[in-house]
Order: structure tokens, then sequence, then C-alpha cells
């Protein structure tokens, strides 16, 4: 690797720390970089990825560390890195255009620009030379390089009609005369039946994403119709992937995805956002069901999350990568952090606890991942629940006490020493949006586990941001070693709005009611198209970029229009005041024919859909803050499932009582259990 550094060194992305000293001699998206392309008239080579992307790093050893691919860039090229976290304004952008081009995208995202930054061609990983169906990256540069000089007037025309599709698909969203109707929830839910794997859990097939804000949806579509199917595709999905690999035994969090369709070899990435949705989801299923293993399973996941994310002053770090450091090969591997030889646990455990945990967790004397296409698992065992404890105490003819207490000593005692082991990169932002999902949870888990170290967990996250994220009342992004310059999208709003009023009706503190009111004005603001409906991606205020992009679709991570969405519907039936519910309307006509089309690409927008057309229950908590009573009446409240529903509370220092409201009908005052729980159940 080349000793010098390159234009990144003062960044503080860790993406883009990890190639600063690269041969390639990269910039950071900045007037400088752009005002070099347009100076020197040369094509942009854009990288955009993240710090904890397994391809990112094979790409970049592969190819960004060779001598022979930077010397071509570096003499043709301006090559900008980007984080596609810290700028998700750049990457919907060149992401979109890379799959208009290619029918495909992910990260690494390669994109070449013309020096006015308009793409005429992309793709994803290239490897330096041909392999795997791949076109081989010193080609496709040297190709690229002579276009460039010998056909410049068609690439600068190829652009333009690319820039101009572009645009027009995010002009595509036009305001309807009506708001659809109720029958557009049971549609999407019909769709997401259709795609459910019956004999796997989740939904279609591999690679298979546990999208928790499905299940989400789902649970309040069976809150609606009552229809046990649905109820039966989401318990079964939340508890397969509670046995899957995909899922932490030792340490507890979800892993990216599952590589195969039986959640058994995941992707050992592990994302904020992915354990603040599924936490939420386990625990909606747990309110319903009361299933213990779904509540087992959100307290271990936050137990990791608390442990190993959770910076000091209270913010949460993005993301731990998949791969890390084998001891034996001394490289960096996938899942190396994770996996186990069976010699490894013979040589640890007893053997009692040897026999039970080798049959609980499917362990093999060769490995047991059967899909392996890179053969870094040979020799190798994923833990995966094969068994359940009452199928292993009927097998070894133990009490299944005895095998609980055997597998939890087992446990604890890998969980130990897999401390040991090289622990898999941090990357240690603290994302705006991502910290907002993960407050929300913690306020919610908080209640319905009546974990006080929850609900604190989330005010001093939202304190943090409210402290250091915020530059004369404008939202900034991400925080890492101090606030960057980053001005906060429309999700870092949504997310976190949503995420402190649901923090206030979980505390009953009137400042994260205020603070939420008062950032969703500057929001409404900043972001919505006054025009045509919905909101924009990027702030008034933001760089202005090659478009303005606005768009619905709630992918891994819910929308920043459905989680707007969300909100305002939620400070409209509080308030009651027409300025909140008129841009959700407008929304909803202006989204309408898209969810019509293909409703299970929208599911948390459905989520706000469904919360916007009711029935919804008002709830009015008097007395004092810290009261018994009044705590009783919260966990009474979210003991159940109630996803629409809002809280607002009145100071008394004479009363506690709960008034509630549903369907146009206000029941008196009322401070008996029973009688407050009756009209809560009523559907």
């Amino acid at each position: 690797m080349a000793a010098h550094r390159n234009h990144l060194a003062y960044q503080t992305s860790p993406y883009l720390l990890q190639h600063v000293e690269n041969p390639v001699d990269w910039y950071p998206w900045s007037q400088e970089s752009l005002k070099k392309a347009e100076e020197e008239q040369k094509p942009i080579l854009l990288s955009i990825g993240y710090s904890t992307c397994h391809w990112c790093h094979v790409m970049a050893h592969e190819s960004f560390e060779n001598d022979d691919v930077a010397r071509i860039i570096n003499e043709n090229f301006i090559a900008i890195k980007v984080d596609r976290e810290e700028r998700p304004d750049l990457d919907q952008i060149y992401m979109t255009a890379v799959t208009s081009m290619t029918g495909q995208g992910g990260w690494p995202l390669t994109v070449f620009l013309t020096p006015q930054t308009k793409p005429f061609f992309g793709g994803t990983y290239f490897p330096p030379y041909a392999k795997w169906g791949n076109p081989g990256f010193i080609d496709l540069l040297n190709t690229i390089v002579n276009a460039w000089i010998n056909q410049k007037e068609e690439i600068l025309m190829s652009s333009e009609t690319i820039t101009q599709a572009l645009l027009e698909q995010t002009q595509k969203f036009c305001m309807d005369s009506k708001i659809p109707d109720e029958s557009l929830l049971e549609t999407a839910s019909i769709e997401l039946a259709n795609q459910f794997d019956s004999q796997n859990g989740g939904f279609g097939g591999a690679p298979k994403f546990p999208m928790g804000h499905y299940l989400s949806f789902l649970l309040r579509s069976y809150k609606r119709k009552q229809d046990f199917k649905i109820l039966l595709i989401v318990q079964t999905t939340l508890t397969v992937i509670a046995k899957g690999g995909i899922y932490d035994h030792l340490g507890g969090g979800f892993h990216r995805y599952s590589t195969d369709a039986h959640w058994h070899v995941p992707h050992f990435e592990k994302m904020l956002y992915d354990q603040a949705l599924l936490v939420k989801a386990y625990l909606e299923g747990y309110q319903i069901t009361g299933n213990l293993q779904f509540a087992t399973v959100a307290k271990e996941t936050l137990e990791y999350v608390l442990r190993d994310l959770q910076d000091a002053q209270g913010g949460f770090y993005c993301a731990e990568d998949a791969d890390s450091l084998e001891s034996i090969s001394g490289h960096k591997i996938e899942g190396a952090f994770y996996v186990w030889s069976k010699k490894e646990l013979l040589s640890t455990l007893t053997e009692d606890e040897a026999s039970l945990f080798n049959h609980a967790f499917g362990i093999q004397d060769n490995g047991n991942a059967a899909n392996d296409p890179h053969g870094e698992f040979t020799g190798k065992n994923i833990l995966y629940l094969a068994h359940t404890i009452e199928d292993i105490a009927h097998h070894f003819n133990k009490s299944t006490q005895e095998v609980s207490d055997t597998l939890k000593n087992a446990k604890q005692k890998l969980f130990e020493l897999r401390k040991l082991r090289s622990r898999p990169h941090l990357d240690d932002k603290i994302l705006t949006d991502w910290n907002g999902l993960m407050i929300g949870t913690l306020a919610f888990a908080g209640s319905v586990l009546n974990e006080d170290r929850y609900t604190n967990a989330a005010r001093k996250t939202a304190d943090f941001i409210l402290m250091n994220l915020r530059n004369k009342n404008r939202l900034l992004h991400s925080w890492r070693e101090g606030p960057s310059d980053i001005p906060g999208t429309l999700e870092d709003y949504g997310f976190f709005i949503n995420g402190l009023l649901d923090l206030y009706e979980i505390t009953l503190e009137e400042k994260y009611f205020s603070e939420a009111k008062s950032l969703a004005l500057d929001m409404l603001v900043l972001f919505e198209d006054q025009a045509s409906g919905g909101f924009f991606l990027t702030g008034t205020d933001a760089e202005q970029l090659i478009i303005r992009t606005k768009d619905l679709y709630d992918g891994a991570i819910p929308s920043g229009n459905s989680a707007a969405a969300y909100l305002l519907v939620r400070l409209y039936l509080i308030t009651s005041d027409h300025k909140w519910l008129s841009p959700v309307e407008k929304l909803f006509k202006t989204f309408g024919d898209a969810i019509k089309k293909n409703p299970s690409a929208y599911t948390f927008a459905l989520c706000a859909f469904d919360f916007y057309i009711g029935p919804s229950f008002n709830i009015v908590l008097e007395g004092q803050t810290g009261d018994r009573m009044l705590k009783q009446m919260q966990a009474l409240i979210y003991k159940h499932f109630i996803p629409n529903k809002t809280i607002v509370y009145k100071s008394s220092d004479s009363l506690t009582n709960a008034s509630v409201c549903y369907k146009n009908v206000c029941h008196p005052p009322t401070n008996d259990m029973s009688t407050l729980e009756q009209q809560l159940l009523v559907s």
C-alpha cells in the first residue's frame, strides 16, 4: 500500500478514512473537487460505499490499493469518495441512476459523471480483471477514457438524457383529487401474504431480509381485520428468524440478511436500524401473543445495542462490520468473530454442556454452513437453533429446566471467550435519523417491558441530539468527533420527531412534545413540496444537486415521506390543528397511485395511512409524573397492542385519571384499572 495520504486525510467518516492511504488520489465530495473536474474537464469517478460494507472492502483491496488501477484513475479522472450514510442525498440520486442504467444497484456504487456531475455510466462491484461475469475494472477504465477522448459529445448527450429521466422520475408523482380508500390496506396484506415463505418464514427467496416494518404493518392489518392467517405469518417469521443464524445467539442482535432461504447463513454485518425496527416488531408481537420468547429476543438485542453500540454521551453508532480478523489465517474474513469449530467448543465446554449445545445448535464436525460460495466457513459452525428446548430435553432425558440452565451456562462461557477475539470494525458515526428510530424503540421497550433503563437510554439519546446536533434550530445529520456540517435530511426530521413523540408519550415530559412540534414546523418549511405534495429528501438550504429527490419507497429503512406522514397524523390527532392534517392529506393524494401499483413496497407509509383513516384512541392522562397509579395506567396501556393511539399528559395535583376517546365517543375519566382496560379493548 502506498505510504502517501490523499485528500481524505481531514475527513471524519470511517469509510473515507479507510481509503486515506490508497494510491488513488481520492477527494471528498466538495466544491474543491467539483471545481477541479470543471477546470480540468475530466470525468468524475464517483465511488459510494460505507465502512462496514463487505464488497466495498473487496473492491478497495483489489482495485483501489492497486498501483496500476490508481495510475489510470489519477491520470484521467477526478476520483471522489462518498460515505453513503453521510450523504444519503447523493447516494439516492446516483443509485437511482445506476439502477435505471443496469437494472440493479448496491454497494460499492461505481458511477462515472461528467464534470457537471451528470451520470453517464455505472455499476457496483468491479474486480480489477474480469471474473464471475463482472467486467474487469482496468478494462472498463480504459474504455471510459477512450470514449471520453473520442466520443465526448455522445457521452454528454447521454448524460443529459439520463439526468432528464431522473428528473422525470422525481416529478412523476402528481397530486390526485382524492385520497385512496381503506381497501388499499387489505390489498397490501394480501400481496405480502402471497410473498410469504410458508416453509421458512419471511418473504420471497434468498437473499432474505428480515424487514421489521413489513411485520409491524401486518400486525396492524391483523388488528384491523382479526385475520389469524396474517398473525400466523408474523408469528412464524419472528420465531424462525430468532432461531436462525441471522440472530446472534451469544451476544444478541440481528445480522443484516440471510444468504439462504432458511435464515441459516447470514451476511454478518449488524446495522443499528435493523435492531430498532426488529425489536419494535418483536415487542408488538409480544403484546399480541404474550410469547415470552419474543420479549427475550427484544431484551437480548437491546442489551447488545446498549453494550456495544452506545457512545458514552448517549448517541448510538451506525454498525459493525461483517468481516473480522481470523486468528489462524491472519486475514479479515466474513463472520470470523461469530463462527466456531467443533474443536473450540469441546475444549471450552464441559462434556455435558458440549453434548447439549452441539445438539441444540446443529454443530457438525466439518462445519454446518451449507451455503458457502466463497469457502469462508469451511470447518466452521454458524450457531442456529436446530432443536427446541423440549426436543433436547426428550433426546437427553432431562428436564427442560436442566437443559435451559446448561445452555445458558454454555452460552455465557462462549460469550466470554468470544470477547478475546478480534472484534469487527465499528462505524462510530452517530446519525440523527437512525438514532431517532432507536429512541422510539427504546422508549416503547421501556413501557412494554417495564424497564426504566430503556426509557432513560432513550431520554439520554434524545437529549444528546437536541444539544449537539442542532445548529440555530437546524437539525444536523451526523456526529463523529463533533457535529458535521451536513444539514439534516427529511429522514433525520421524520425519524427523530417520531422518536420524540414516543418519548413524550412514555415520559410525559412536555419538553419532548414541544421540541417535536417545533421541529415539525421546521420540516414543513424546509422540505414540503407545496406545489405537488409530499416532501423532498433535502431541505431548501441544502446543496443544490442535479435533482432534488422525492420518494416514498420503504426499503431496508422506511422513507422520510412515510415517517413524515406518520408524525403529522400523530400531531393532528393530539392537537386537532389542521396545519398538520393538510400536508399529510396532500401526501397521500400525491403518492396514492404509486402505492396502489405496488402496495407492499410502502409498508411504513401504510402504517401511517392506517393511523390516518382510524379509528384511533385518544388518551388523556392526568396526575403527577412518577405517581404509582399513573405508572400503572401507562403499564396497562402498553400491555396491549394499540398501535393507533395518542397520549396527552395533563399535570394535576389532586386527581389521577385516564380519559379515553374512541370513535367519537369520550368516556368519563376513570382511575379504575378494570374500567380502563375495558375501554382500551373495544374494537
